[in-house]
């Protein structure tokens, strides 16, 4: 149930940071035109683009972290046994819960504070930038409880081997 809510989920933001993608694309590629052809140009777009970047980022890495696509070094880890594998893999999602714990807890008060404050151009709350932290952070302590109670279960041996490309 929380595998099959977790992949659509990352379906969705995939679909949403290719949106994103496109649309900065357009923006920026215009902007140039505009102010180099046409020596005028739209101040918004810089100001949105900047704030899709940053939500593309964040939802992104989510993705990554649910493809276990994260930077790691498995020099190491080849060489544990079973044991030793399970034990890392623990320690890793315990100190990564640690960090999505406070990613959403600094992302919440910068929420807080900012939730009347408005944009230069756009004239939006900028507690919308902030969210994306919030939102990455939450759904990430999802997926990390998740994978650490698969390994209590015994449900988390294709998680162990060496890599999440290895393993396809």
């Amino acid at each position: 149930m929380i595998s099959y809510f977790i992949k659509k989920i990352c379906q969705l933001f995939s679909i949403f940071m290719v949106l994103c993608l496109a649309a900065m694309v357009i923006m920026v590629f215009g902007n140039v035109v505009l102010r180099y052809g046409f020596n005028s140009g739209f101040t918004v777009t810089e100001e949105l683009s900047r704030w899709l970047f940053v939500w593309m980022t964040f939802l992104g890495a989510f993705v990554a972290l649910t493809q276990r696509r994260h930077l790691g070094t498995n020099l190491l880890l080849n060489r544990l046994p079973l044991g030793g594998r399970k034990f890392c893999f623990a320690v890793s999602r315990l100190l990564m819960l640690f960090v999505c714990v406070l990613i959403v807890m600094g992302g919440w008060e910068q929420m807080l504070l900012n939730l009347n404050a408005k944009s230069a151009v756009l004239e939006a709350s900028t507690a919308i930038f902030y969210a994306s932290g919030v939102l990455f952070g939450a759904l990430a302590c999802v997926v990390l409880l998740h994978e650490l109670w698969l390994l209590i279960t015994g449900n988390a041996n294709h998680m162990l081997t060496t890599s999440a490309i290895e393993s396809e």
